[in-house]
């Protein structure tokens, strides 16, 4: 079957409709139509339900999907093999990680510093959580690294560092006179999220310990750290956040840190990999170990190797 009648297939079911996946296959909209149309001929059935707000499989498509997704993996496998490059490990990961932290684990793992036999062409992603879930649950990621926000996801998953965590305003905020802040006075503040569920909201959860927020609270800002950092730092809100997340404009004196009576120390940091291995999975355990021996780790953590 042609791969590239799959690869149609596939990236429409990702993105939802005929229109994003010609943007990013860089085809006519006509064109791809035309070919998941071929597809649907060459198997009898009809694999998408096309509406006004994009793009769904059918019973049929679901069923071909990871069958679709192996078979693309097959083919590039087989291309890598006979050019003699080596697998691909496709790794992904939220903003703050994939901008602080794995460039060095992955310049790392470049250099050999992974071991004997963990060479990899490297491709990273960087996403929501919920969309690295999918893309990982889908078979579309290998690995992925993440601040635990409580949540369980299935499959081999392993803490792999801890940063500390923070609670930052503006310089000129209000809180910034106080030797200590309550969790009152943070719970009387505007609070900034960077997306339902994330690691800062499980982090609010725990320091006000059910106290109600003020009405204006509870600002979401998803998708990019940075806008939400920069909001901060404009004087717009109070944040509980990773410290990593933060360090440079701790720094540059951008943003201030409290000190939070009862506030939550550390934040963990969670690799999830796929579960049955694949061909880059040397170069995923190869990574973990890695992780495990950064500065983020805590003491001891390097040595366990326990899955939870």
């Amino acid at each position: 079957m042609d791969s590239r009648l799959l690869q149609a297939f596939v990236t429409v079911a990702d993105l939802g409709g005929i229109s994003p996946a010609a943007d990013k296959l860089g085809y006519a909209q006509s064109s791809l139509s035309a070919q998941i149309a071929r597809l649907e001929r060459d198997l009898g059935v009809a694999l998408l339900v096309r509406g006004s707000s994009g793009a769904t499989p059918t019973d049929a498509g679901l069923a071909l999907l990871p069958y679709a997704r192996e078979a693309l993996e097959l083919e590039e496998r087989m291309r890598r093999a006979v050019a003699a490059l080596p697998p691909r490990l496709r790794v992904g990961a939220q903003e703050t990680l994939a901008l602080e932290w794995l460039p060095d684990l992955l310049t790392a793992l470049d250099h050999g510093a992974g071991g004997r036999d963990t060479a990899v062409g490297v491709s990273l992603t960087v996403e929501t959580r919920e969309r690295l879930r999918d893309a990982l649950a889908a078979g579309r990621l290998d690995v992925v690294f993440l601040y635990d926000n409580g949540v369980a996801w299935p499959g081999p998953h392993a803490v792999v560092g801890r940063d500390k965590v923070v609670v930052v305003v503006a310089p000129g905020h209000p809180l910034t006179g106080r030797e200590t802040v309550t969790p009152e006075a943070v719970a009387a503040a505007r609070i900034l999220f960077a997306e339902e569920g994330c690691t800062s909201q499980l982090l609010l959860d725990g320091l006000l310990a059910g106290r109600a927020f003020s009405e204006d609270a509870g600002t979401t800002v998803t998708g990019s750290k940075a806008a939400m950092v920069r909001l901060v730092a404009q004087g717009r809100g109070i944040a509980l956040l990773p410290r990593l997340a933060v360090a440079r404009e701790l720094a540059s004196g951008e943003l201030v840190a409290l000190e939070v009576a009862a506030a939550p120390v550390t934040v963990d940091v969670k690799a999830w990999w796929r579960d049955g291995g694949g061909p880059a999975e040397r170069a995923v355990h190869a990574l973990l170990r890695l992780a495990r021996r950064h500065p983020l780790e805590v003491a001891g953590l390097a040595d366990d190797p326990a899955r939870t």
